[in-house]
């Protein structure tokens, strides 16, 4: 089910791609461990900037504390690359002012001290794909948004904001930046979707709030495809939206999902009991609406496996 279209897709990893030494943080997470696994397997020697210390006696395994850098700067000489997926999970708890700290700790802090530690490199790496996400744009309703729109205000967005800012240590030395604004990853090894599974799975799925708020969605599959693409094509500077090309609301959504589930969809929660449940976080995450398109990838020549979500609920159900 987290396998990538085998042979397929290995050969689009590795054609025309020269062999590259990479560093990547959050590398055993629902992007890193599959990212991880396909460069590898497409040639290129991978290090993984792990917490545990007891975990980095191997050549291929480096030691990074996220509020402190790099432990093990030695190992990261002669970098071509770095991927920064870390950060804390954002719908881990209600966002309290610690864990409000500590979302910024996993990701502004902590990005902007691995920028600074790679930009005094000797030798410092060329290519700099950092995590990043589309709730960067706020909620805006029913408008389309681009690279070009404009950021917005809440929590999320100057969180996104203020963590693409971090890149600037490497920015500055004119090293290559990318900045990968993910949109809802659906995997059911992870994410919202893994958390969704067992609710509609008994039946209780439904719209949250009024269901018209727009969810930009994209496969784990096209999320690893898009970060080598990014990884790899030295055209790509700045950012990027890694979501589908047709996002949908919230209330097609559900349909969608219970319908390739066989499960009703006909339980609305509403949003009172959302925003009582989980505070800000059910404006912020749930309700917020944001119709975000890929555009940038696409002017790339970027080709997404699964457009619809019909398509990706159906390759995720049939694994299953």
């Amino acid at each position: 089910m987290n396998h990538l279209h085998s042979e397929g897709a290995l050969a689009e990893f590795a054609h025309g791609t020269q062999r590259m030494r990479i560093a990547v943080t959050g590398s055993t997470g629902l992007i890193g461990s599959m990212l991880c696994r396909i460069l590898a397997e497409a040639g290129h020697d991978i290090i993984h900037l792990v917490r545990d210390a007891r975990n980095t006696t191997t050549y291929d395994r480096c030691h990074w504390i996220p509020t402190a850098g790099i432990q093990q700067l030695d190992k990261c000489q002669q970098l071509d690359a770095v991927v920064n997926l870390a950060g804390r999970s954002i719908g881990q708890s209600r966002w309290s002012v610690r864990e409000k700290r500590l979302l910024r700790e996993s990701r502004v802090a902590a990005t902007s001290i691995l920028a600074s530690q790679l930009a005094s490199l000797a030798q410092p790496p060329h290519t700099f794909v950092s995590a990043s996400a589309i709730g960067i744009y706020g909620n805006r309703g029913d408008e389309i948004v681009t690279e070009e729109s404009e950021t917005g205000q809440d929590f999320l967005a100057q969180l996104a904001s203020q963590w693409e800012q971090a890149c600037l240590p490497l920015s500055n030395i004119g090293a290559r930046v990318v900045h990968a604004r993910l949109g809802i990853v659906l995997s059911p090894a992870g994410g919202a979707l893994k958390k969704l599974y067992p609710i509609f799975r008994f039946g209780l799925g439904g719209p949250l709030g009024s269901g018209k708020q727009f969810w930009s969605w994209v496969s784990l599959n096209d999320v690893v495809r898009a970060m080598n693409f990014l990884l790899v094509n030295p055209d790509c500077v700045g950012p990027f939206n890694i979501s589908a090309p047709k996002p949908v609301t919230n209330g097609e959504f559900t349909r969608k999902l219970a319908s390739a589930m066989h499960r009703p969809a006909a339980i609305r929660v509403p949003a009172p009991v959302l925003r009582m449940a989980l505070g800000e976080m059910a404006d912020g995450m749930l309700l917020s609406s944001c119709r975000a398109l890929p555009q940038r990838l696409v002017n790339q020549g970027f080709q997404f496996t699964h457009p619809t979500l019909v398509e990706c609920l159906t390759r995720i159900m049939s694994e299953k």
